[in-house]
């Protein structure tokens, strides 16, 4: 693997000198952007990325909110009426109703009466057989998993930000590619003009020569024009409004493998991951809920009426109900079970399971994707250096042949067909050479990627 990465740079290097034709087609950022940088900007700019982490926050937020659930219920409370009070004796299951506390009469009384009731009351879960813990759990797992989500996104943020970086890449060096056919044909144009003037060539090679140079020069100006379309959406993702200019220094691709294979820390992983330990959390949850709980419950109070307490219909003043004239108070420990509450938690924990099974399903589909991915990507990036390794060779001797053809046709030895034929081979080899190149890129790009080394590689690609 090293003499193969080796010789990829190497390649890598002779493809950069030979196409180096740098000229000032954008505004520059120092050299260019490297791809970690793009990569950070895309990271911290774009919005769905930005959504995505207030959802962190909220999730952040619901753990703290999760923590105080178990802070006990203190209630404060006063309450002024006025009101007949007839009182019927006899029992009722609750309706929502008012409650009339008093002593019973022979007959109703609608005489308006004052009162005052003060509360304090506070209730307090003294055990709860662990719903404490499954609900604080319930929400560290519902943090870790949009955190996971965020992570997952942001890798595929950078995947994306990586191929686009390198089509821009292979647009840039096709356009030297390019603007080397142009040079040539500008030259053929120029030999053949010289050659028709005196009579040795006829006047219709200039003509072709010059259609042959425009044909250039439309391929120029529309690959131009497909790297801008690409800059655009890069800076749609990065948040960099000036044109984008990439690196293009050749030590960019002094690459090293990582060392081992960390697909057990991929996001696109770890994120199916959290997803089951979160219905996981919310089963233990469910169980938690439907347990019996015993409560610690307690409170004063204190009343006041403008009824007299000998119950003698003597009704007072409305004022004199408005002060508190009894005081009292409670303590006491309660045991809460709804005995239908099985059911329920087998209901809900049957849900809950599907999408336990729901989110294994997720996990196997995603380990089988990468798999394949990385097995593809490896299968390419062995095409790939196969086929940069055979290009050289063929590209100097497409370069020779040009020159011995041009020679020859300067010598009137053979017709123009036959050098535009060297010409098209010597363009077709270039161009076959700078997306064996970018098949190679985009191939450790995707197997980076999928074997969780994604951060690594983007590292690895800078100044």
């Amino acid at each position: 693997m090293a003499f193969c990465c080796k010789k990829a740079v190497g390649i890598a290097m002779r493809i950069s000198m030979l196409l180096a034709i740098q000229r000032p087609l954008f505004a520059q950022h120092r050299q260019g952007y490297t791809l970690s940088e793009l990569a950070d900007s895309a990271a911290h700019h774009l919005p769905a990325i930005l959504q995505k982490q207030a959802l962190v926050n909220s999730a952040q937020a619901n753990v703290t909110d999760a923590r105080h659930a178990a802070l006990p219920a203190l209630k404060l409370s006063d309450q002024v009426t006025m009101a007949s009070a007839n009182g019927a004796p006899g029992t009722y299951l609750p309706l929502g109703a008012i409650s009339t506390a008093g002593a019973i009469r022979s007959d109703n009384i609608y005489q308006p009466a004052s009162g005052n009731i003060a509360m304090l009351y506070g209730e307090y879960e003294l055990i709860n057989f662990g719903l404490r813990k499954a609900r604080v759990q319930d929400a560290l797992s519902g943090e870790q998993l949009a955190a996971a989500d965020l992570a997952k996104d942001q890798y595929l943020l950078k995947l994306r930000v990586g191929k686009l970086y390198f089509s821009i890449l292979k647009g840039l060096y096709q356009l030297g590619v390019d603007e080397q056919n142009i040079h040539r044909y500008a030259s053929v144009n120029n030999v053949i003009l010289a050659l028709a003037r005196s009579g040795i060539k006829p006047g219709v090679d200039s003509s072709l020569a010059q259609a042959e140079l425009a044909k250039s020069r439309i391929s120029y100006n529309q690959l131009t024009g497909e790297i801008k379309q690409l800059q655009q959406q890069l800076s749609f993702l990065t948040g960099i409004t000036d044109s984008i200019m990439i690196d293009t220094t050749v030590k960019r691709y002094d690459l090293t493998p990582p060392a081992g294979d960390s697909s057990a820390d991929n996001p696109l992983i770890d994120y199916y991951r959290k997803q089951k330990e979160v219905y996981q959390a919310a089963d233990n949850l469910i169980r938690k809920s439907y347990l019996p709980k015993i409560l610690l419950a307690g409170g004063f109070w204190g009343r006041g009426t403008s009824i007299d307490y000998t119950d003698d219909n003597n009704y007072k003043a409305l004022s004199s109900g408005l002060a508190y004239q009894r005081f009292n108070y409670a303590l006491g420990v309660s045991f809460i079970y709804n005995l239908f509450d099985g059911v329920h938690r087998k209901d809900k924990m049957a849900v809950n399971q599907y999408k336990i099974q729901a989110s294994d399903y997720g996990l196997a589909q995603q380990q089988q994707a990468l798999n394949t991915a990385l097995q593809q990507a490896e299968a390419a990036i062995h095409t790939a250096l196969q086929n940069l390794q055979e290009l050289p060779p063929q590209l100097n001797a497409a370069a020779n042949a040009y020159d011995q053809k041009l020679a020859q046709y300067k010598a009137g030895i053979i017709n123009l067909v036959d050098l535009t034929n060297a010409s098209f081979v010597l363009y077709r080899t270039q161009t076959d050479y700078v997306e064996a190149l970018n098949d190679w890129l985009q191939a450790k790009l995707d197997k980076a990627a999928a074997s969780g080394n994604l951060d690594p590689f983007i590292q690895s690609i800078k100044n």
